[in-house]
């Protein structure tokens, strides 16, 4: 069993339009995947695809009117789609902690570095402020801040970009989590830094043998820093595998072109993603949401695929994935 199984989520976001009727967005769709202790999963796709919103409903941040409709999301065998707030707050920041892409958001600016992460650990274990001092000062020097001791009494506003970051992540590690999400952790940062603070998440994960998802839209660092990937589009899961596995042997059509359009392949002159819009999410078309920016689509395609594996441990939602495997060959 993994750490963190999720099956088929579903997510809709629910409002009114200008002449009051009732519009449902078709957020996240039957999305499938799973993640296991000591293993990086990477979440990729386009913008609005659903990475970060599969990862708010895994763990109950969501707000209205967004709302989880069906699906189970099983974290160590407990279904979380089950508890009370109170629980799924026991668990944030204990079991399961997020590193989000903005530190300046995410900070107190009325409160020393230090102090923060005092208040993350009393709030979860109970323990002395002398105790919880001494974890927060070994967290950041695990997480490579220079001279905690001395950082530990700064102010938000006086670290850099990645210093800022390095506290979040400090944060995160505070109670020892099982699993490690972070969306976009290095959005903003320069290419340095950037690298920089994923080495010491991939560091982090092995070394502690979290289970940790990265959201990004970046697949360079999916390639470089990830055990296994997800491949989202228009709310669903349309392949999860192996890295490697998925970079050579693509099994779905929008993956396929995904790779494609990486800069290094379009100076080769290969094939980029088709320029159609992704579907609309309040007026899902039947079938395959995938086939009006398909070159590959049949009329097989208009009925909905199921996401299976065409080999071991590498799913794709397609009904033509094993015929496009064949003819990469």
């Amino acid at each position: 069993m993994s750490l963190l199984e999720v099956n088929e989520l579903e997510t809709h976001f629910v409002s009114r339009d200008l002449d009051n009727n009732i519009r449902t967005a078709r957020a996240l769709n039957g999305v499938t995947f799973s993640v296991d202790s000591g293993e990086f999963l990477g979440i990729v796709g386009e913008t609005g695809a659903g990475k970060s919103l599969t990862a708010q409903s895994a763990v109950g941040l969501l707000r209205p009117p967004a709302r989880v409709v069906g699906g189970s999301v099983r974290f160590a065998g407990r279904e979380l789609l089950e508890l009370s707030d109170d629980d799924l707050n026991g668990l944030r920041g204990h079991e399961i902690a997020m590193v989000v892409q903005n530190p300046r958001t995410s900070l107190d600016p009325l409160t020393r570095i230090g102090d923060q992460l005092v208040r993350i650990r009393q709030a979860h274990v109970k323990t002395t402020y002398k105790e919880a001092r001494k974890r927060a000062l070994e967290m950041m020097d695990a997480v490579g801040i220079p001279d905690p001791e001395r950082r530990a009494m700064a102010w938000p506003h006086e670290l850099s970009g990645g210093m800022a970051q390095r506290v979040l992540i400090a944060m995160a590690l505070m109670n020892e989590p099982r699993l490690l999400i972070a969306d976009e952790p290095t959005t903003g940062l320069d290419v340095t830094v950037q690298a920089q603070i994923l080495d010491l998440l991939r560091d982090l994960v092995k070394r502690m043998n979290m289970a940790a998802i990265i959201i990004t839209h970046d697949l360079g660092v999916v390639a470089h820093y990830c055990d296994r990937m997800a491949v989202m589009f228009a709310g669903s899961m349309v392949e999860v595998g192996p890295v490697k596995s998925v970079f050579d042997h693509p099994a779905h059509p929008y993956t396929k072109n995904l790779i494609a359009a990486t800069p290094e392949r379009l100076q080769l002159g290969e094939t980029s993603i088709l320029g159609a819009p992704p579907p609309d999410l309040y007026n899902l078309p039947e079938g395959c949401h995938h086939r009006d920016r398909c070159q590959f689509a049949e009329d097989i395609c208009m009925t909905d695929p199921k996401i299976e594996d065409v080999t071991p441990g590498h799913a794709a939602r397609c009904h033509l994935a094993a015929r496009l495997l064949e003819t990469a060959k």
